[in-house]
């Protein structure tokens, strides 16, 4: 089994989440301080809600900088959604807000194009297309399809700097990034655990990834 800790910020759907993890093969722990990032060699963030709320906890307790250095360190992160968009710069949800500016880009609202009746937030099933420009995009979407299902809830999306760390876009009145693959870091704006088949097996790409770690038990 390999260690995985699961962050705990009180923003999180950490049961379904974890339930889903444990299912590929991972051996999950919940945290909810900064000290104990440390002792994992895999984490992840999760989110449900509003971009200010969830930097400023991150902030205040220390875990934005316990990620940073984690990451620093070459071992292995995923965000999902909201814990997905806290990667980036900023966002403009609700005002101007800095992130954690792992990925250099900013978190921008879908606006409708002119006479469009376009559906806010984006909530349901979709298409990814899949990227090709990386070994790390191919590790994160081993043995899943190109134009696969997933599952979306958001009204915010994604828009980093470097095209190069798009693994997958997406459309909803435009085509944009619905999950990034950088290095140790991916990230994506679906929900995995939502995502039957095609979720399982990003996170048994993930798992796969994580290398054993004593952790706390």
């Amino acid at each position: 089994m390999r260690k995985i800790a699961i962050i705990d910020y009180g923003m999180g759907n950490l049961r379904s989440v974890s339930k889903a993890v444990e299912l590929c093969g991972g051996d999950v722990d919940i945290i909810s301080d900064a000290d104990s990032i440390k002792n994992y060699n895999s984490i992840i963030l999760p989110g449900v809600g509003a971009f200010e709320p969830a930097i400023k906890i991150l902030n205040q307790k220390g875990i934005d900088i316990a990620i940073k250095e984690h990451i620093k360190n070459k071992k292995m992160f995923l965000g999902i959604c909201l814990g997905f968009q806290l990667l980036f710069s900023e966002s403009y949800e609700d005002g101007l807000h800095k992130g954690l500016n792992i990925v250099e880009g900013s978190v921008e609202k879908f606006v409708p194009k002119q006479n469009e009746k376009l559906i806010i937030p984006h909530m349901g099933w979709n298409k990814i297309f899949i990227s090709k420009t990386n070994n790390t995009v191919k590790e994160m979407y081993n043995n899943i399809k190109d134009e696969s299902y997933v599952y979306f809830v958001h009204s915010y999306y994604c828009k980093p700097t470097n095209k190069e760390y798009i693994a997958t876009t997406t459309n909803h009145s435009i085509d944009f990034c619905s999950s990034i693959a950088k290095e140790n870091v991916w990230g994506c704006q679906f929900h995995p655990e939502k995502s039957s088949e095609i979720g399982l097996q990003l996170l048994k790409n993930f798992v796969s990834k994580c290398e054993v770690s004593n952790g706390s038990n």
